[in-house]
């Protein structure tokens, strides 16, 4: 493969690529050493027994635990994408506002729900839909780990994707406000015609990647309660003494369903870059500037 050098990187001369590729053939020995032992091991626990793998791939594991749960989560996930989207937006438009408090108050929300691990946010609702909201009626008491997951990965995914577009749309051209101000357009005629139409199609692959992140964390709602394809996965297990096949089956579901997001992330990347006849830079975190700037 060839490898062009670049203002931060010199392209490796023969011994490094030859070094390079003498790491890579140890480290696959390596793995693959690890792989045999842990095989081994599982054949000596008769964890590689044929009728392990068959309760856990039979029509009953797939229609009454696999297909289930994967509904669950994939619900679950569906909406929080909608409303993480819609959060993110607004806190996004707020965060790019003219009048420097609301900026101010956008930054401190969305800073916090970034900083606080989502694990935590899901605990922290469950309780307050448990104990607060569902003793009011408002809902059933066996939903708060529902609510609580959906609720959980709205907040902590709508941050992330506020950000998205205040760095996407800061990372336009100035032309683009300039032009908009030129045919009459205000600042927030500007915002909601022009630059953030723009920033949300270069941002699709990063966003698409986000939702694969939600897909996986919804995973986390098993530990409060949420019956979701891990829950279903483990409770299949605990029935035929095959935890380990039943989640390996699990990890392969979540496996191929973000595969696929990846793909099109990665598809709709390239004909972005085709129709703009460059490379399309994705905005992820790593462009985000501090979030409670107001200027």
């Amino acid at each position: 493969m060839r490898t062009q050098a670049t203002v931060l990187f010199d392209a490796p001369g023969p011994r490094a690529r030859r070094n390079i590729l003498l790491s890579n053939a140890a480290a696959l020995v390596l793995v693959l050493v690890i792989v045999v032992l842990v095989l081994i091991q599982l054949n000596e626990q008769d964890q590689l027994a044929p009728e392990k793998w068959a309760n856990a791939l039979n029509a009953n594991a797939w229609a009454n635990y696999y297909l289930p749960g994967l509904k669950f989560t994939l619900q679950a996930s569906g909406i929080a994408v909608v409303t993480a989207m819609v959060f993110g937006l607004i806190f996004g438009f707020m965060r790019l506002a003219p009048f420097g408090p609301i900026r101010w108050i956008a930054g401190v929300v969305v800073e916090f729900f970034r900083a606080v691990p989502v694990l935590v946010m899901m605990f922290f609702l469950y309780f307050f839909f448990s104990r607060i909201v569902a003793p009011s009626g408002l809902i059933a008491s066996a939903d708060a780990a529902y609510y609580g997951v959906i609720v959980g990965l709205t907040v902590y995914n709508g941050a992330v994707i506020a950000e998205l577009v205040r760095s996407g749309v800061k990372s336009l051209p100035k032309g683009q406000r300039e032009a908009a101000a030129a045919v009459g357009m205000t600042n927030n005629q500007s915002l909601r015609l022009v630059e953030v139409p723009q920033a949300l199609t270069a941002m699709l692959p990063s966003l698409l990647s986000q939702f694969v992140v939600i897909i996986k964390d919804s995973a986390l709602g098993y530990l409060i309660g949420f019956y979701e394809l891990l829950q279903y996965s483990r409770q299949l297990g605990s029935g035929y003494s095959n935890i380990l096949q039943t989640l390996v089956v699990a990890a392969l579901i979540f496996i191929v369903i973000n595969f696929i997001l990846t793909w099109l992330a990665s598809k709709l990347a390239g004909r972005l870059s085709s129709r703009t006849g460059g490379d399309t830079a994705p905005v992820t975190s790593t462009t985000m500037g501090p979030a409670l700037s107001v200027r």
